[in-house]
């Protein structure tokens, strides 16, 4: 799809307004500090891809000064980078580019942190069916690409192995998506272990990750699954996705029982001081804590050492950073959570610093004129 033809119609008026204006009093070369309120990674790729085909398919040259590479943290209210062009060329152009940093910025920042958080742990990105749009879809995956690059690099973590959908599965090193079955496949078969054979049917040669709470009955589903493929189970290529519902608590687990869980195998965990959420994503409904050693140590117990555990539901960075104090043992979070909690923080802002190689910019914001 071509870069140009609906920018006019998708940027504010103000700007149009400015182009005209510009066009008919004389153009200048301007330079514009992009930058954001609030800490984050720096993830500009897709911005600046952008930019690009516009310039070409325009015709006009710019520069860019990017003073954070891909992947970099950026301090709140610190310059991104500096753009510098045509006034006329570049004024038009400032809606869309920034709803292209943003976001994805933040998103980046959140996959950092919940990768750092459980260094040990594989993440999946299902965030496609969270977003609103195809183009968001694709800002995100490449946020959350970057995000766990970043983590690897700093801290070794596996971070982020593949994500959901196929047209987004390059940024992660991948040929597809990945991804095995949803709840309705469990609906449509009657049964888990049905589900779990018509997949492997279907798809011999893959390994299978089979949903276990369609029923309420993680354990119970679970064991009879890997009775039903010892071989895979035995291959390691047999894993149990907890995705139980906030309402209610994973089979054979009640308040008191998730204490006792958590007491064998991390009791550090809850003997000091943990907020409301803390306690919840620890001992509470859905997908615990508690939850997951509680499938651990039913598998363990039944001779499934090697069966993983893929878990889902609401792993936000908060929630891997409560799952890490209890050395929870998950091999994969699926999860769409590092999408931007509060779309407020992820407006970026553009602010023309110099006019024609003279600096000036608007009081107040004197901290984005470019220092060397």
């Amino acid at each position: 799809m071509a870069a140009t033809p609906d920018i006019p119609n998708w940027t504010d008026a103000y700007f149009r307004r400015t182009r005209e204006i510009i066009g008919r009093f004389g153009d200048k070369p301007v330079t514009y500090a992009i930058f954001m309120r609030r800490p984050v990674i720096s993830a500009p790729r897709l911005a600046l891809e952008w930019l690009d085909r516009v310039a070409k398919e325009r015709g006009f040259d710019y520069e860019v000064d990017l003073r954070f590479d891909e992947g970099r943290w950026v301090g709140a209210g610190e310059p991104l980078m500096y753009l510098t062009g045509s006034f006329f060329n570049l004024v038009e152009l400032e809606t869309l580019f920034l709803q292209r940093i943003g976001p994805a910025c933040v998103a980046a920042y959140n996959a950092f942190s919940m990768c750092m958080e459980l260094r040990e742990t594989a993440f999946l990105a299902m965030d496609a069916r969270h977003c609103a749009g195809l183009e968001m879809a694709e800002i995100m995956a490449y946020a959350a690409s970057v995000g766990s690059e970043r983590a690897q690099r700093k801290g070794g973590a596996v971070g982020f192995i593949g994500n959901a959908t196929d047209a987004t599965a390059q940024y992660f090193g991948q040929p597809r998506g990945l991804g095995t079955m949803p709840h309705a496949l469990i609906g449509y078969a009657g049964s888990t272990v049905r589900a779990a054979e018509m997949y492997h049917e279907t798809f011999p040669d893959e390994p299978v990750t089979v949903l276990v709470d369609y029923f309420g009955q993680e354990i119970t589903d679970a064991l009879a699954v890997c009775d039903r493929f010892p071989e895979l189970a035995e291959d390691g290529k047999l894993a149990m996705r907890l995705d139980t519902l906030g309402g209610r608590f994973c089979e054979g687990l009640d308040p008191a029982a998730s204490y006792a869980v958590l007491e064998r195998h991390c009791p550090d965990a809850i003997r000091g001081y943990r907020t409301e959420s803390e306690l919840n994503y620890l001992i509470g409904p859905g997908v615990s804590s508690a939850a997951i050693w509680h499938m651990r140590e039913n598998l363990d117990r039944a001779g499934f050492k090697k069966v993983r555990i893929v878990a889902s539901s609401g792993f936000s960075p908060n929630k891997c950073r409560t799952m890490a104090l209890a050395k929870t043992p998950v091999n994969v979070v699926g999860t769409g959570s590092y999408l931007p909690e509060k779309w407020s923080e992820t407006y970026a802002t553009a602010d023309i610093i110099e006019y024609g190689g003279k600096q000036s910019v608007k009081v107040g914001r004197e901290f984005l004129l470019r220092k060397s």
